[in-house]
């Protein structure tokens, strides 16, 4: 019964997300390609002092992400820090300048990693004007990041690859905003809270007190799925009832993480003139995605393991609301959608389920990914897959009309290889260096041996990946980590979007070569195979010896 039971939601969700895919797809392309501005849209042009018309290079396009970004971490940091001066502050303190630093990096690198409390950390006025905010633009980011590559595909001879201010207004006020309405208002007809309300003492029915926190959760729940951002409002995220009340609610959410991704495919082939393109590039996500679910479901199912085997079941850390299925669904789509929100504890899964919400992540999140940086990230795979095949034909590799050279094969490699490095580096270090591994040991791991080398490597993992999630055993509050992690958080995003960009500027640049008989197909299940592959190979090559060290050695 429980079988069919996942496997009908499975097929809701599918269901749901073909319904939005053209339409959603459809509407996106036409955000970004519109020659014509919303009255908001030129106001907002006027604010900031913007020429809607005038494009960029891919250096003008990187500066100004970066300068975006960098105002944005210090616009965080100082919310923080000045709380207690702020309305609705709750009456708690500012928060130290270490957590500052690593939630203002965590919300603006659309991690959203939390090294606290939130509900006993923040006021609303930082929730809503800090967290709240930076869920939006830091989604629009990824999205415009994402176009720009797209743009590169398709322009010939051009040293533009559009506006990264026009891309950031758009995406935000055509796209995040509405869809994050909807969403709150069926979040609120499902039962998430949405108020201004403090915290309201009750007397419970054995004659306790116990405190219930309010808040404007439905409207921070919604763009923290919608945009793959996935902060929880509460510390137990949406495993919390007031975050997400029944069952219904947590298959929407489901549905709100993987809605834009999805559809992203679709964007990208009416961009580059080819629905055929999109679909190649959505088969190769869904495949991944299918896959990693289903062997999830069964680990966690099995319940393989000593103490749950004589337990008769893993039910540790899965949200009873919902059961396992429901569980194993949410957690495959959070880590393989940069959304990093949870409905129950991925610490508590089995030592083998555990395995593949890391290796979700360790995929570099491209299946589907998160708001943008799944399709870029799976678009830079697809040039190396497409270099692969060329290999082995004997011709120059071409993808979508542009020759794959080396300076993109140098572009891609680079990009791909940050995120492993940032993780393997960041774990290295945190029990290498004498001092930090005492700090470590004494402070942070309450698992001792295999499971907290786990939780560590687990964080990095996240932070390097910007998802969010974490092994919950980890106590992750400390200088070393909010600064490393911080760090992490930092390289892990914006490196790989310069690399994109600069990649994206080489392209557009190009003349499109005509197809041949010896051009490589990319939009037969042949390509799929081969990207699926690609993307694979390189992470079990790369990962492989320290998961071996981790998670691996656990369930063994």
């Amino acid at each position: 019964m429980a079988g069919w039971a996942a496997v009908a939601q499975v097929l809701t969700v599918v269901a749901v997300l073909a319904a939005l895919y053209r339409p959603l797809g459809d509407s996106m392309a036409r955000a970004y390609t519109s020659a014509r501005d919303l009255r908001v849209e030129r106001g907002l042009y006027r604010v900031i002092g913007v020429d809607a018309r005038s494009e960029q290079s891919w250096r003008s396009y990187v500066r100004s992400v970066l300068a975006f970004s960098l105002v944005s971490v210090l616009a965080v940091y100082l919310l923080q820090r000045a709380q207690s001066w702020l309305p609705w502050d709750l009456g708690m303190p500012a928060v130290g300048e270490h957590l500052s630093f690593n939630t203002a990096v965590s919300f603006v690198t659309n991690t959203n990693w939390q090294s606290y409390s939130p509900d006993v950390t923040l006021g609303y006025a930082v929730q809503a004007l800090g967290l709240a905010v930076q869920n939006f633009v830091s989604a629009a980011v990824g999205m415009a990041v994402a176009v720009a590559l797209v743009r590169g595909f398709a322009r010939r001879r051009s040293g533009t690859i559009g506006n990264f201010w026009v891309d950031l207004v758009r995406g935000t006020v055509r796209i995040l905003l509405p869809g994050a309405l909807v969403a709150a208002v069926v979040l609120i007809a499902g039962g998430v809270i949405q108020n201004w309300a403090g915290v309201t003492e009750v007397t419970t029915l054995a004659g306790g007190t116990q405190s219930l926190p309010g808040g404007p959760v439905a409207s921070q729940e919604a763009i923290k799925l919608l945009g793959t951002n996935g902060g929880g409002f509460f510390n137990a995220n949406s495993a919390h009832p007031y975050e997400n009340p029944t069952a219904w609610t947590s298959l929407f959410e489901v549905v709100l993480m993987l809605a834009i991704p999805v559809s992203l495919p679709r964007t990208f082939g009416r961009m580059v003139g080819s629905a055929k393109q999109g679909y190649a590039v959505l088969g190769a996500m869904a495949a991944i995605f299918l896959v990693s679910l289903t062997l999830l479901t069964v680990v966690e199912s099995r319940g393989a393991g000593t103490a749950p085997e004589l337990a008769g079941g893993a039910l540790e850390g899965k949200e009873q609301r919902f059961g396992v299925a429901a569980t194993t669904l949410f957690g495959s789509v959070s880590t393989l959608t940069s959304t990093g929100a949870v409905n129950g504890m991925h610490d508590s899964f089995t030592a083998l389920g555990g395995l593949f919400p890391m290796l979700n992540m360790m995929l570099g999140e491209v299946a589907p990914g998160g708001v943008g940086s799944g399709l870029y990230g799976m678009l830079v795979l697809a040039v190396l897959a497409v270099f692969v095949g060329g290999l082995m034909v004997g011709r120059t590799p071409e993808y979508l009309g542009k020759k794959i050279g080396p300076r993109e094969i140098k572009l891609a490699s680079l990009s791909i290889l940050v995120t492993p490095t940032l993780v393997l580096a960041g774990t290295a270090l945190s029990f290498a260096v004498p001092a930090v591994r005492a700090d470590v040991e004494a402070t942070s791991l309450w698992n001792p041996g295999v499971h907290g080398f786990s939780e560590v490597l687990y964080a990095f993992t996240s932070a390097a990946n910007n998802n969010g999630s974490a092994f919950a055993g980890l106590t992750a509050n400390t200088p070393w980590f909010n600064t490393a992690l911080g760090v992490a958080m930092l390289l892990g995003r914006f490196v790989p979007i310069v690399l994109v960009l600069a990649l994206a500027g080489s392209l557009a640049a190009q003349d499109k070569v005509p197809g041949t008989a010896g051009t490589l197909p990319t939009h037969r299940p042949q390509f799929v195979g081969l990207l699926v592959g690609v993307t694979v190979i390189i992470t079990a090559l790369t990962y492989f010896p320290v998961l071996a060290l981790g998670p691996l050695a656990e369930g063994l």
